[in-house]
C-alpha cells in the first residue's frame, strides 16, 4: 500500500470514529445554557438535571458550570459501581490526591470532587446502579421516593453511553416528560503525526483505544436486533435506528481494529 493510499485509510479511520462518536453522544441543545433550555422547552429550567457516574471528569465540569447557570431546579448523580469506576477513582484520585476515592461510588466519587473543586453540590445521589438499566430504573425511583414532580429531565452521561441512556429512559420513563440529552463531551478525532489523536484536549478523555473499545460496544447494544438491547433483543431500551452510515463506519472500524465487541461484564450485568 502506497503512502499515500495509507494516509486516506487512517484519515478514513479518524472519521469513521467521529461518525460513531457523534451517533453515541446526542445533544439535543446547541449549548447548555438557560436560553437553549428555554427554546427547547418553552422554559428557562428544566425540573431535573442529572449526570450519570460512567462520565469523565468532564461529566463533572458540565455539571458544575450547569449548576452555577441555575439550568435545572433539582440535580441529581446517578452511579454505583460498574466497568468505568475503576478508570474514574484512578484519575480521580491522581489529580486530587486530597479526596478520598478508595471503594466509592461514581455518584460519591462525582459529589466530593464537585465540592472539591467547584464549590457545589448536587442535591440527590443514586448510589446502588451497576450498569446504564439500572441506573434509569433506579433513578426514577428515587425521584419517586424523594416526591420530586417533573415533566422535563436532562440526561448527562459519558458521550459513548449517551444513546443507550437515551433509548433506556425513552422506555421507562412515565408519559408526557420531555427528555433532553446533553452528552458530557464531544471528541473530534484526527490523524497527526502518524496516529489518531483528539483536536482538542477533554478533561479525563479516555485513551484512544478505549474511546474506541467503547463506541464499538454501543452499536451492537443499540441495534434492534435479536443481540441487541432493544425491543427485538433483550429488552433493555426503546427502539434506536441505527443508520447505514453508523453501520458502515462501525463495519470497517472492527476490521482495522480486530477487536472483539467488549462484553457485558457479569458482575454489572443485572437489570
Amino acid at each position: 500500500m502506497s503512502e499515500t493510499q495509507s494516509g486516506t485509510r487512517n484519515e478514513q479511520t479518524a472519521r469513521d470514529i467521529n461518525t460513531l462518536g457523534a451517533f453515541c453522544g446526542r445533544r439535543d441543545l446547541p449549548a447548555l445554557t438557560r436560553s437553549a433550555v428555554r427554546q427547547a422547552c418553552g422554559t428557562d429550567r428544566v425540573d431535573v438535571m442529572v449526570l450519570f457516574g460512567g462520565s469523565i471528569l468532564a461529566g463533572g465540569d458540565l455539571l458544575a458550570d450547569a449548576i452555577r447557570q441555575g439550568i435545572a431546579r433539582r440535580y441529581v448523580i446517578v452511579g454505583g459501581a460498574g466497568h468505568t469506576t475503576g478508570a474514574l477513582r484512578r484519575r480521580l484520585h491522581a489529580e486530587r490526591p486530597d479526596i478520598e476515592t478508595e471503594g466509592l461510588p461514581e455518584a460519591e466519587l462525582f459529589q466530593r470532587y464537585l465540592a472539591a473543586v467547584h464549590g457545589c453540590r448536587a442535591d440527590l445521589l443514586e448510589t446502588r446502579s451497576t450498569n446504564c438499566g439500572n441506573n434509569i430504573t433506579l433513578l426514577l425511583a428515587l425521584l419517586e421516593r424523594e416526591q420530586v414532580p417533573f415533566t422535563s429531565i436532562l440526561l448527562c452521561q459519558d458521550a459513548a453511553m449517551q444513546l443507550r441512556m437515551d433509548a433506556g429512559m425513552r422506555l421507562h420513563c412515565p408519559g408526557g416528560v420531555r427528555i433532553l440529552n446533553y452528552a458530557a463531551y464531544r471528541a473530534e478525532v484526527v490523524w497527526d503525526s502518524g496516529a489518531l489523536a483528539y483536536a482538542r484536549p477533554i478533561h479525563g478523555m479516555w485513551p484512544m483505544e478505549r474511546y474506541v473499545e467503547l463506541l464499538l460496544g454501543e452499536i451492537p447494544r443499540l441495534t434492534d436486533d435479536a443481540g441487541g438491547y432493544g425491543p427485538r433483543g433483550k429488552g433493555f431500551i426503546a427502539h434506536v435506528d441505527v443508520p447505514a452510515p453508523v453501520q458502515a463506519a462501525y463495519a470497517r472500524l472492527r476490521q482495522t481494529f480486530g477487536m472483539a465487541t467488549r462484553a457485558a461484564d457479569p458482575q454489572f450485568a443485572t437489570r
